[in-house]
């Protein structure tokens, strides 16, 4: 058995599982989560190797629900629940409706789409895409688990200020997200072989297959925003740009044949969750008190 570290934000009614991103934490929604709470009990969780939780004993997805089945029955949660998760945490949210539909009632997916397929570019050639996606994936799994400097914290602080993130929880939420090391150096995480497995496990994943096997209703959030690139290829933006398109495509098509299928957007960039809380609580709420009333 194993129960994952959680914050139990209070509040009444059925319970809503938070989950958060790849290196991230609960702590991501620490601005969303109380005006969520008014229907429902409120519970975030830190994903495995993540935050506080324990590393996985091997990082796939079907052993993540698993953990989050001990984590709900610790909680004393026995009936039906919905979940809500941020990228990762939104694969993670809709795996585990998928597998688990007596017992998930709604699901949200916050800009939880990878890096998809490479016929998933338009303008782009499916060769372009596929080589522009394995350059993606090494340069992921090489910073996978790496020691960061001691000045991490301070350039991600940074970052988040250009995004009009305001810099105490930008702090806040990237302290809570790694581990300080001696002598002032961070860790991320997970650490190297959960995070590698991670990616591995991401990259495995046919994420609107897992979609269309939903029988819950399922709200699917993009972000509409890219972000500043100040690092990374000069090839980003366009394939990112591309990636919206095939997305936008894709998700309507999947929208228009499944009618439990809602899809929104953002004005924010992936970081929404921390650019943009009071919009993606205000989301995720109508979402759930629809699929409440529907229920």
């Amino acid at each position: 058995m194993t129960v994952l570290h959680s914050r139990d934000h209070g509040g009444d009614g059925p319970l809503l599982l938070l989950l958060h991103g790849a290196g991230r934490s609960s702590a991501d929604w620490a601005a969303a989560a109380p005006q969520l709470a008014g229907r429902h009990r409120v519970l975030a969780v830190d994903l495995p190797g993540h935050g506080r939780s324990a590393p996985a004993g091997s990082w796939d997805f079907a052993e993540v629900c698993a953990d989050l089945d001990d984590t709900l029955a610790a909680a004393g949660s026995a009936g039906r629940v919905a979940v809500a998760g941020h990228s990762l945490g939104g694969m993670v949210a809709s795996v585990y409706a998928a597998t688990r539909p007596d017992r998930v009632a709604a699901a949200v997916d916050l800009d939880g789409f990878g890096w998809g397929r490479p016929d998933q570019y338009p303008g782009v050639p499916e060769e372009e895409a596929a080589r522009r996606l394995a350059e993606i994936g090494a340069m992921s799994r090489a910073a996978a688990g790496a020691r960061m400097p001691a000045g991490y914290v301070a350039d991600q602080v940074a970052y988040s200020l250009g995004l009009g993130i305001p810099r105490v929880p930008a702090e806040e939420t990237c302290r809570a997200s790694v581990r300080e090391l001696p002598g002032g150096e961070w860790q991320l995480l997970p650490e190297r072989p959960g995070a590698v497995e991670m990616l591995d496990a991401m990259d495995g994943l046919d994420l609107f297959a897992v979609f269309r096997r939903v029988s819950c209703p399922l709200l699917l959030v993009r972000a509409l925003d890219l972000p500043p690139m100040s690092h990374g290829p000069e090839w980003m933006d366009d394939l990112l740009v591309a990636y919206g398109r095939g997305l936008d495509r894709d998700l309507a098509a999947l929208a228009a044949r499944e009618p439990r299928v809602v899809v929104e957007g953002v004005a924010a960039t992936h970081a929404m969750l921390l650019q943009a809380p009071e919009r993606v609580a205000s989301l995720v709420g109508d979402f759930l008190a629809r699929s409440d009333d529907r229920g």
